[in-house]
């Protein structure tokens, strides 16, 4: 059992746990959810397949930005690591405050989902879904505790089910006998609005495929490994996403699928009655374990490296002697704990989308930056086509927050709000820790 020491992170990690952490953290209920909002803005087949290929494109150029700042800075910490390079400590604190709370948030909302669809299982769960979701936190906690090696394990086992679920589900859907649908002849107008919104349901839909850049550090060979974690783990996503849309307009007709809650559900159901409801109630809990997994790993990674930095509260930097920053992992589990059992974590929720792609937009000016101002920093990995492809990444995130300021605005502003009480919270422990 590992014992705590003052250490550092461990170098153990490779290309299986790279793919397995870049799919495992994108993967979950969203594609399971987001095809029914897509198909109800689109409401063309042709139409919903381009959004799709279009956002794993999109997606796909900013993998290629990042993972040049990656092997260029192969540190811990992810994005915070990037922006305090090219613009700062301020920028850094900034960009990994509102990261790892994005992360709190996420672990919290996700332990909950995971407890409500055990309680969907088994009624008997209803009444205490909170403990549940608390306990199954804990069960991430003495994992990871027990060490990277274990947990790094457990990313990849859990990640190869999920993906074998998913194949099983396209695989049924595409060839067990439905009924027919005919398409319409016509294609319906595609509005502003309904574009806005499918493309940021798509690019939501992908985010979690930056999950390799947090454990650069823990690569054996990360000039090699992380160029193939970042583009393969999104090439299969983006393939899983394509199969799953494909399946679901084969078994729904277009009028079920639009605007449905939970189309995959809809279409098992098509396949095997309501039993097939259950299947995708146990692969919604077989897609958010690994998730919940991989968010734990990369929240505390972000506090870790602004620990080590000392631009906050230095304990959080100590690793213990199976490679895990345990002081940063217990107070990231003490965050979602509070946000669990206050139910605040579905506001921050809410505002995820604007963190992550307001940091994700900073990240790759990060790249044009740092381009200019240290050219002869040693880049084993450069990104494709640049310029363009970091101007089309950063203008095209500008679009989707300013577009989310206009539709969401209350969401918006209060990401902003947040950012001011850790702009205020640096001040402070600045004033605090500097000698007069």
């Amino acid at each position: 059992m590992a014992t705590e020491t003052s250490g550092q992170l461990r170098r153990v990690l490779g290309l299986g746990f790279g793919l397995a952490v870049s799919v495992g953290g994108t993967i979950g209920v969203g594609i399971l959810r987001t095809p029914g909002l897509v198909a109800e803005q689109l409401q063309s087949p042709l139409a919903i397949l381009f959004f799709w290929i279009a956002g794993g494109v999109y997606t796909l150029l900013g993998a290629s930005c990042l993972t040049e700042l990656g092997v260029m800075l192969p540190q811990a910490g992810g994005y915070y690591v990037y922006v305090r390079r090219a613009f700062g400590n301020a920028a850094g604190f900034t960009v990994g405050w509102t990261d790892w709370l994005m992360y709190c948030s996420i672990l919290a909302y996700v332990s909950i989902a995971i407890a409500e669809f055990l309680a969907i299982l088994s009624p008997a769960l209803l009444g205490i879904v909170r403990f549940l979701g608390v306990s199954i936190l804990i069960g991430i906690v003495l994992l990871q505790w027990l060490g990277i090696r274990v947990s790094s394990q457990f990313q990849e086992v859990t990640t190869s089910l999920k993906c074998v679920a998913f194949l099983a589900l396209i695989t049924l859907c595409l060839i067990v006998p439905v009924r027919g649908y005919t398409s319409a002849d016509t294609t319906p107008l595609i509005t502003f609005t309904g574009f806005v919104a499918a493309l940021q349901a798509v690019v939501i839909t992908y985010g979690g495929w930056q999950s390799p850049l947090y454990f650069i550090e823990e690569d054996r060979d990360p000039a090699r490994n992380l160029p193939r974690t970042m583009i393969g783990g999104v090439l299969s996503v983006m393939g899983i996403y394509l199969l799953v849309n494909i399946a679901l307009l084969k078994v729904l007709p277009m009028s079920e699928l639009s605007g449905a809650t939970l189309p995959a559900a809809d279409a098992s159901q098509v396949i095997a009655g309501t039993p097939g409801r259950n299947l995708i109630t146990i692969l919604s809990v077989v897609s958010l374990v690994p998730l919940l997994n991989a968010v734990m790993m990369m929240g505390t990674r972000v506090v870790f490296a602004m620990g080590r930095d000392r631009l906050f509260w230095s304990h959080t930097s100590r690793v213990n002697a199976g490679g895990t920053p345990d002081v940063a992992m217990f107070l990231t589990t003490a965050i979602a704990f509070t946000l669990i059992a206050t139910g605040t974590f579905q506001r921050l929720v809410a505002m995820t989308s604007f963190f992550l792609m307001t940091n994700y937009s900073v990240c790759c000016l990060a790249v044009i930056v740092l381009r200019r101002r240290e050219p002869e920093l040693r880049r084993p990995y450069r990104a494709w086509g640049y310029p363009w492809s970091a101007w089309t990444v950063v203008v095209g995130g500008v679009v989707f927050l300013v577009a989310m300021l206009a539709g969401d605005s209350f969401n918006g502003l209060a990401a902003l709000g947040l950012l001011a009480v850790g702009l205020i919270a640096r001040a402070v422990f600045i004033r605090q820790t500097t000698p007069p």
